[in-house]
């Protein structure tokens, strides 16, 4: 299970730190727990059993700045915010003033939000976390399915649509 969690890590972000911060989670919760004690407290987290790697990871990308960290009821201006400050859609120059134009629900602006970056050969991923929580990462087109596929290996819920 291990080489699953190594290669989700990889394929979200290139941070050399994501993956094995994620493996102490998944081998030892209790010294991952131990050592991050403070931090998992201020998510509710009290004990090492509690300890999610999946959670490790959404936290761990948002870290690094490779999470657009949204509520369900955000809106296109402050999803086109959230992805413009993501290194890797700032990388493309991509013109997000389309996303911050939609007024209705998140999913359609997301929607819209993969239409521009597509051109540039990135995706959105959605990773199930919270019901009122929207994390995305902008991941590599051609990297997306996989990263469900692993996610779903991993009893774990990740998208590429709304």
């Amino acid at each position: 299970m291990n080489e699953e969690w190594t290669r989700l890590c990889a394929l979200l972000d290139d941070d050399v730190e994501l993956a094995p911060s994620v493996r102490l989670a998944v081998d030892h919760p209790a010294e991952y727990f131990a050592t991050h004690a403070d931090e998992l407290r201020f998510r509710g987290i009290e004990s090492a059993h509690d300890v999610d790697p999946w959670l490790v990871m959404i936290d761990g990308l948002d870290d690094v700045g490779a999470l657009a960290y949204l509520d369900r009821k955000d809106s296109g201006a402050q999803l086109a915010d959230a992805l413009a400050a993501l290194p890797r859609i700032v990388a493309t120059g991509a013109d997000l003033d389309p996303v911050g134009d939609v007024e209705t629900d998140l999913p359609i602006a997301v929607a819209v939000a993969n239409e521009i970056i597509d051109a540039h050969g990135l995706a959105l991923v959605y990773l199930e976390e919270e019901p009122d929580a929207y994390p995305l990462v902008a991941v590599a087109a051609d990297d997306a399915e996989q990263i469900v596929a692993l996610a779903s290996a991993l009893g774990r819920v990740a998208r590429t649509h709304p």
